[in-house]
Parts: C-alpha cells; structure tokens; sequence
C-alpha cells in the first residue's frame, strides 16, 4: 500500500497523514469549499475538491471520493471518523472499485451499523444488552405504544448515529414526536441515512469502552478500555485510561465480552465495544463502533502503540501479535475535546475567526485541525482541538492537562476551556466518582465561567492599556521613546475603557517621573517595575511581577499571563448611535440554516413553544417562545442561512 486517499476532514486527516509519513506512504486529501484554505488540504501530497459547502455535497458523496480516488491513483482509502466511515454501501464501493477499504467488510458495518441488528447478535453471543426497539416504519400510534414498553424517561437514538448527533433524551409521551422527527432530521443530516430506534434510559452509569482489533486470519485481541463518562448532549469530551471506576474482575470481564462480540462477527480491523456499567459493575453492551474512535489517543498514549499504523497493517493482511505479547498499560492518559462553544449557554456551537491557537505543556499532545487565523463556520462539528496528557498517575495527568488547556492561547473565540479545567481540577473527578449525570449535577454555566476572577481582568486590562499605548508611541513619527500622556510634573490619568461581555472596565494611567500609576474603576494599584511594548507589558503588581502577553486582532484586545488569558473590546469614546429590536424580538443565537418554522403569523403560542428549528455544526437547536402570546413577525424561511443576531420572530406578549 502505497499511497493512501483520507476520506474525510480536520484534525483525523491529519491524525492518518501522519502515521502515513512516517511509513513512507504518500497521501491524498479530498475538500469541501468550505475547506479550501484548511491545513490538512495542504499537508497532502495531493488535495482533490469535492465542491460544495455541507458534509451532503461533498464528504458523504461517495461518488466524487471515488472519482478523487482514480483519478490519484491511490491503493487504499482510510475514511477516517464520521461522515461515511460507518457507511457499508462506501466500503462495499471502494472495494468494487478496486480500492482498499481500510476498516472492516461491508457485512460487518452494516450488521453492527444497525444499532438493533448489533444488539441482537450480542443477545445471540451471549453479551448482555440495553433494551431497545426499532420504530421505521411504526405508525405514530405504535411507536407511543412502543415507548410506553420501555418506560420513560428514553433515548431516542439514530441507528446509524454516533458522537451524540440524533439523539434525544425524552421525558413522556408529548415529547416524543417531535424529537423523532428531530432525531430523523439530525441523523440524515449527518449520516445520511434517518433511521432511529427507542433505547432504555440507564440513569448515572459509567460508559466504558474497549478498544479490539482483528486481523484477516481470525484473530481479535484488546487493546484494554477507556472510560468516557463526562459527557455533555450525550457527547464525550473527556476520557481517560484505563478507566478509575471498574474493579479487577469487572475489567477482566469487559475485556472479555468485548473480544467475544469481535469473534462473533469475525471482526477485522480496529472497533470499539461500548458498554454501561452499573455501580455494582454489572456492564450491558449498547453499541459496537466499526471505525477509529475520537479518543483513540489515550490508548495509544498508555500503550506506546499506533492504532492508525495497526489499521494499515491489518487491511495489508498482516497478522496481529498475540494478546499476551500486546504492552501492558503504562501510566494513565485523559483526553479533553476543545470545542467552539459556550457552556454558559446551553452549549450552543460558536462560529468565527480563530486569531491565534498555542497549547503549550511537556508530556502534552495535541491533535488539531485548526490554525491562527482559520474561520470556524457553521458546516461542521466545533471541536477545534483533542489535548492528551500522559501522567504517572492519574492525578497527574488530569494536572498536566488542566495547566496545558489554562496555559492556551485561544483567541477569537469562545470555547469550553474553562468548563474543562475546572472538571479536571473538580474533587469528584480526581476521586475518580464520576458517570455520565456528572454535568447534571454539576451547573455547566458554573463550570464554564471565566477562569479569570475579577481582579486579574482588571490587571489586564491596565496590561492592554499600556501595551496600546507603547504600540501608538511605535507608530508616531516623533519621540517614539517617550511614553504617551508623559508629564513633568503630576498631572490627572489616561483614561481608557474596555468591555468583556456586560461587564466594563475603566483604567486610568500615566507616566511620569516616579514611574508609572494605574488605576482600575477608581482604585489604584501598587505599580512598579514597568516595562511596556506593544506586544507585552512585564510590570509588578501589588509586589509580584509577571509578564502579560498582549496581542489585537478583528477589533478585539487578547491578554495572557500566568493568571489566565482575557479579552478586551476598546469602547469607543464617541459611540454612535445604536438601533434598539423590537420588544419581544427572538434573534439567532448563532448563524445557521433554518430548517423548520413550526409557526405562522398571527398564531397563539405558549411558553416553551417551539417556533424554529436551527441547524449549525451537525446539530439542531430550538428556537422557544419565551412568554405567551402571538407571533406578530415571522422573518425565517425554511431552507435560508441567517446570521447571529439576525430578529427570527416578534412575540407580541398577552
């Protein structure tokens, strides 16, 4: 195999572009429009478009891959996580082209892609299973029926779904409609295919998964399991290995189970088993991943083992080593997804320039499909970046971590950065008591507020100050050396203010011949030491010193220190008139495609009514009426793509 085609996106394709340079295998990328100017595009030996901004036009066409795929000359396509990786009738195609599929058969995908089928034939190899039934094709009346078998609260989940995307947790009957149609939507929007299924609600347990790879002779071995339990949408965004919460026996067990459903099946290629565990450590299966697995790094951190390298191998025929001869776990790994989001807001997905991306921290990997200066857009899944620390102990390594995601430059956009830290540093995730309520009992809005408390900001904002001032001075023509605003004798403060959200910061400085004064809302600080440029401001504040990172981009001020990183909006002195919305205006929480308006003007509507259905990065989001009364504007069409902020609808209160 010597030249492999990445049938996907963002950080995985350079994930396999990697271990493929270090085989001496050439690569070829394929891209959307909307990816033109991405990495990945320009890390491949050669980059064919797909035209087309959505995953539909182009990374779930499996006719263009094909057609990229001739056209390079290629022996294997690698489909990466996502988009068509699960997809049988893709991998049956590249086959019949003529291609390698690296992953397994198309009979295997599509036999543990129905997450029903897969079920029972775990039920047949003698694996415990969540309950579930299948509802295509059901009459409304049946699929109610069905879900009163099951008893509420239940899942409602896309058959070929995974990553959280369709997938509603419903509380009764009312409910349920809706979030079928939605899940059905979510699901062909993603996957391509909108079949769904009712699956049992297993409240508060762990969900441990288990890496096994299967080669072409009938061998399945393990690679040991990941915890996954914090969770957010039914999404993981931490996990870890080996898992803190499973005893001895009950890791021997799952181990076992996971390498019985691989020999059920006769599994080739590199899967993951997911299981529920209980808190007595009862486990039940719930579905079968036929692919690479986001969080595969962990395990390749504690074994020292290349699962992408392992793929290749499998689909050249190689025979894998026996279990006995696979490397114990060394030390423990976490992983933490970085997403475009705000936690504060019910998660929803941000969109906009990313200025500058540094994570830095030793024994710290970072995978990242994102550069300074990159758009995030509406089109795709928000996580910027997988950050992976490898500690002795698991302690350790949750530190390392936290440190390396505190310590990152990430400006431009909101991300949930702070909610990580603060889970890694969180008492009960260091006793390891964790499960997949952990963000139900603990406020997501709490956790992802600022790490930066009230007095750092305005520190920083006397840094963004000074800096400023230190880069007018760069640019003038005359006495570049001599502080702005610098006087003889005493004379009143600089004034300056900044905005971070509500909240606004007003800093008064100068210059004079005892060195520089500061102050912060009319309280001064204890100044000294004070070395200002225009990209970093070193100074010694109430008697420690430290230097502050200080760089602009788009209008906005970003400030970095070790107390934590900040950003600033200058307000304009002379602000210009602002148009006020309507009373009772609902605007787009961020930019995205409408895809259902479920009023009409003039029609009654309650509180917690839906009114319009957004879809941005892969998910749908409800836009609710916030009061009774009637919809006196309606400004969505199903089908248009609107801006944040854009009115959607007026509700004139009753």
């Amino acid at each position: 195999m010597n030249k492999i085609l990445i049938a996907n996106r963002g950080e995985i394709a350079r994930r396999i572009m990697s271990t493929c340079r270090r085989l001496g295998i050439e690569t070829v990328a394929v891209f959307s429009d909307a990816d033109r100017q991405a990495r990945f595009v320009f890390e491949a030996g050669e980059s064919v478009p797909l035209g087309g901004d959505t995953a539909a036009d182009s990374y779930l066409r499996i006719d263009a891959i094909l057609e990229a795929a001739s056209r390079t000359g290629v022996d294997g396509i690698h489909p990466g996580y996502g988009f068509l990786a699960e997809n049988a009738e893709f991998a049956a195609a590249c086959r019949q082209a003529g291609f390698v599929f690296i992953g397994p058969s198309s009979q295997t995908i599509a036999a543990m892609g129905s997450k029903i089928e897969s079920k029972k034939l775990m039920v047949e190899a003698g694996v415990p299973v969540v309950g579930s039934v299948e509802i295509d094709g059901l009459s409304d009346e049946k699929i109610a029926s069905s879900a009163a078998d099951i008893g509420w609260p239940l899942l409602v989940k896309a058959s070929a779904g995974g990553g959280g995307k369709g997938m509603r947790l419903v509380a009764d009957a009312a409910a349920l409609p809706e979030a079928v149609a939605a899940a059905r939507r979510e699901s062909a929007a993603s996957f391509g295919d909108d079949s769904v299924y009712l699956e049992v609600f297993v409240p508060s347990a762990r969900h441990v998964e288990v890496q096994i790879v299967g080669d072409q002779h009938g061998r399945i071995i393990h690679l040991y399991e990941r915890e996954c339990s914090i969770q957010r949408r039914y999404q993981k965004i931490i996990e870890e290995s080996p898992s803190p919460g499973i005893s001895a026996e009950v890791r021997k067990e799952i181990l076992a189970a996971a390498v019985t459903a691989g020999e059920a099946i006769a599994y080739e290629g590199v899967g993951t088993v997911e299981f529920l565990v209980g808190a007595d450590g009862s486990f039940l299966f719930l579905e079968m991943n036929t692919r690479l697995q986001v969080e595969h790094p962990v395990t390749e951190m504690v074994t020292g083992l290349d699962l992408v390298q392992m793929q290749i191998d499998v689909a050249r025929g190689d025979h894998l080593p026996e279990q006995s001869n696979i490397p114990p776990v060394v030390g423990h790994a976490i992983e933490a997804r970085l997403y475009a989001e705000d936690p504060t807001n019910g998660f929803l997905p941000v969109t906009g320039t990313l200025h500058q991306f540094h994570i830095p921290g030793d024994g710290v990997r970072v995978d990242a499909g994102v550069h300074d200066g990159v758009e995030i857009g509406i089109h795709y899944d928000p996580m910027l970046a997988k950050v992976i620390a490898l500690g002795r102990s698991r302690t350790e390594a949750a530190q390392r971590l936290a440190e390396a995601l505190s310590g990152a430059r990430v400006h431009g956009l909101q991300t949930n950065r702070a909610l990580l830290v603060r889970i890694l540093r969180h008492p009960e995730f260091l006793a390891g008591d964790i499960d997949t309520a952990f963000l139900e009992r603990h406020s997501p809005s709490e956790l992802g507020a600022p790490l930066v408390g009230d007095d750092a900001i305005g520190i920083h904002a006397v840094a963004a100050a000074l800096a400023d001032q230190a880069a007018r001075r760069a640019g003038t023509q005359v006495l570049q050396n001599v502080p702005s605003g610098w006087r003889n004798n005493p004379s009143q403060l600089q004034q300056v203010a900044y905005s971070r959200g509500e909240r606004i910061i007003n800093v008064g400085y100068r210059f004079g011949r005892g060195g520089a004064e500061a102050s912060v809302d009319g309280t001064a600080l204890e100044l000294g030491g004070v070395e200002a440029g225009p990209s970093h401001v070193d100074m010694t504040v109430n008697g420690v010193h430290r230097r502050y990172e200080v760089s602009r981009a788009g209008g906005r001020h970003f400030v970095d220190s070790a107390l934590g990183s900040t950003d600033f909006v200058e307000v304009d002195r002379f602000p210009g008139a602002v148009d006020e919305a309507v009373a009772g205006s609902l605007v787009a929480p961020m930019p995205g495609v409408v895809r259902r308006v479920a009023v009409a003007v003039g029609d009654s509507v309650s509180a917690g009514d839906l009114l319009i259905v957004l879809e941005a990065m892969k998910m749908e989001h409800n836009v609710l009426a916030p009061a009774d009364g009637t919809v006196s504007v309606l400004r969505a069409v199903a089908g248009e793509q609107v801006e944040a902020g854009r009115v959607l609808a007026v509700i004139e209160t009753t």
